[in-house]
């Protein structure tokens, strides 16, 4: 299908820019008492900071809240599971980990809805099809999360972002995010069967 632009991009920024800055205003007091919470519980800093490629490829930081313990080998807190705390589960689980990416929206890094952005050294491991996954920008929740989020598999999740890339609109944005709602209600597929989080992408065999 025909990926190129459409004018429904111009409305989906407009849309985004209306909803982050809507979202960091209203939300301001959870953002404040989620940030003295995590500084409590994992210490600081208490933003997570990390390149990560967006529309095109182009590198931004992404702002997330800590959810994991520092790396400390000599208390044994060295992979991701030793690291992840119940704290860190219920912060994930609830999404709150995800409020400072609305500044990354409203920047332009990111869009609400759009294929999750992953790690830059990720790059040179897609396939040509899967790496059409860049050809919009990367959002904060997006068709692969709500159809199983960290529990799907690898080429499972690409086949639905570029699903997403190629039908993308308002009424599918629309039934993303309620159905977004829906999953973290649930709390469904915060991890992936036998991992703390999601195993990393090595590549297709």
């Amino acid at each position: 299908m025909n990926t190129r632009f459409r004018p429904y991009d111009i409305v989906k920024r407009g849309l985004d820019v209306l909803v982050a800055a809507a979202a960091l205003i209203l939300l301001s007091p959870v953002i404040v008492a989620t940030a003295i919470l995590v500084a409590v519980r994992l210490g600081r800093p208490v933003l997570f900071t990390q390149p990560r490629p967006g529309r095109h490829g182009r590198i931004f930081t992404l702002y997330k809240f800590r959810s994991m313990r520092a790396v400390d080998p000599t208390r044994g807190w060295v992979t991701d599971a030793d690291r992840l705390t119940p704290f860190g589960i219920r912060l994930r689980a609830t999404s709150l980990d995800e409020l400072p990416s609305l500044w990354n929206v409203l920047r332009g890094d990111m869009s609400i809805v759009g294929p999750r952005p992953l790690l830059v050294e990720y790059l040179d491991r897609y396939t040509p099809e899967q790496a059409r996954r860049h050809e919009v920008r990367p959002g904060i929740t997006g068709l692969a999360q709500v159809t199983g989020r960290n529990a799907v598999t690898w080429e499972q999740r690409f086949a639905q972002d570029v699903r997403y890339v190629d039908r993308r609109s308002a009424g599918l944005d629309l039934r993303i995010v309620v159905a977004t709602i829906g999953a973290v209600w649930r709390r469904e597929g915060i991890t992936a069967e036998g991992q703390a989080t999601m195993t990393k992408f090595g590549g297709d065999a």
